[in-house]
């Protein structure tokens, strides 16, 4: 059973292997095809006489060879009077091709079969060696890489709580829509904005939440689409993915986990380090390459401002910088709701109750806390859940 989960879930990945293998073993019978015909035409094409290097000098001496072809040990030529082609052995002089030219004959010198075997063998290693890195930064760098997504399908109203942020944002999302009718009255819209809170409290939800109100264009990010194994692939995904905005404006773009991959940066000369720090170079440079009249707005979450460096959150490239804070008693009670739907509490688990006991965590704990208890009914075959279930799956989280 594992594996068969495991062939469904890596299908693609053994269809493009499939696809490679298939690749390089064509192109290498092309080559024994190849090797197989050059050497059966020389074996199979005109026979020449076979004459003894005394004869062959001879034949010099008396001005009857037009030509000499040098080839691994032997030597072919051809003669005036017969008009055959002859060979010998090659003696491997130094000074003989220069007296065959000095008495007006033709001379060639033939890649023997090892050199040009060498070379086909050579050359299969070049074409399958830059194969494989053509498809590894395909792989990475990847136009698929960031994907756009036109409708996210979540709206302010799927959104419990915040509602200090939302009012915030209407305005921002009517200059989004109408940046030449802003521009007229001298009201840009932001570069950025950037949203700190605690994991859990919805600021990816938040983002898609105002991409679906103004209707326009989401492309997610996270720190972990910019690193790889390979220098310099980070800051080109950051080129790639502000490059697609541009052509996708308008549109807001999303990068989670901003202190991943926007640190301040450490000039110690590692190796990570110095990746991080054209990372972050590179971000610069795209802040600062589009005009907030391109309809571009960067929204990035983090859960600590103070990790992030200077350069990069500076007025002018995040103009805003709201904090998404823990849901309060009537965002609890709203969250309760939602998340007992289809569930079973019991009667004491009232919203207003476990809205208190749910003080201080946030959105994700509160769901992940009111699944556990109902599992935990579940496997004590009960229906309902009870507070206690809801302590103890708290006292888990």
């Amino acid at each position: 059973m594992k594996f068969w989960l495991f062939i469904c879930e890596h299908k693609q990945y053994i269809l493009d292997m499939r696809k490679l293998n298939t690749r390089f073993f064509l192109i290498l019978i092309v080559a024994i095809l190849g090797c197989a015909a050059y050497f059966g035409w020389d074996y199979l094409g005109e026979q020449a006489n076979k004459v003894t290097y005394a004869d062959f000098w001879k034949a010099v001496e008396a001005n009857d060879v037009v030509s000499a072809k040098f080839e691994g040990e032997k030597l072919y030529f051809e003669t005036y009077v017969t008009g055959s082609h002859c060979v010998t052995d090659n003696p491997h002089s130094p000074v003989l091709q220069e007296e065959l030219m000095k008495r007006g004959i033709k001379v060639t010198v033939a890649k023997d079969g090892t050199e040009i075997i060498s070379l086909i063998f050579d050359l299969i290693f070049y074409i399958f060696f830059f194969g494989l890195i053509f498809i590894a930064f395909r792989k990475f760098i990847s136009p698929n890489t960031f994907k756009v997504v036109h409708k996210t399908g979540v709206k302010f109203d799927d959104v419990v709580g915040m509602e200090k942020l939302k009012r915030d944002m209407v305005q921002v999302m009517e200059i989004m829509k109408k940046p030449a009718e802003y521009a007229k009255k001298g009201i840009r819209m932001p570069k950025g904005i950037l949203l700190e809170g605690e994991p859990g409290n919805g600021k990816t939800l938040f983002a898609k939440a105002l991409a679906g109100e103004a209707k326009i264009n989401f492309i997610p990010a996270k720190a972990t689409d910019f690193e790889s194994m390979f220098m310099a692939i980070g800051p080109m995904k950051v080129k790639l993915l502000f490059r697609k905005a541009r052509r996708r404006a308008p549109c807001i773009v999303f990068i989670d986990e901003f202190d991943g991959i926007g640190t301040i940066r450490n000039y110690s000369g590692s190796a990570i380090e110095t990746e991080n720090t054209r990372i972050v170079t590179a971000l610069l440079n795209e802040l600062d390459g589009f005009e907030a009249s391109n309809g571009v707005l960067v929204i990035a979450a983090t859960n600590s401002i103070k990790a992030l460096d200077p350069a990069l959150i500076r007025p002018g490239r995040f103009d805003s910088k709201l904090t998404v804070p823990y849901p309060d008693e009537e965002a609890r009670k709203k969250l309760v709701e939602m998340y007992t739907k289809g569930k079973a509490p019991a009667a004491e688990c009232t919203p207003e109750r476990l809205s208190r006991e749910f003080n201080g965590f946030s959105c994700a704990k509160i769901e992940s806390v009111l699944n556990g208890a109902a599992l935990r009914a579940g496997q004590q075959g009960r229906a309902e859940f009870t507070l206690a279930d809801v302590k103890a799956a708290a006292n888990e989280c």
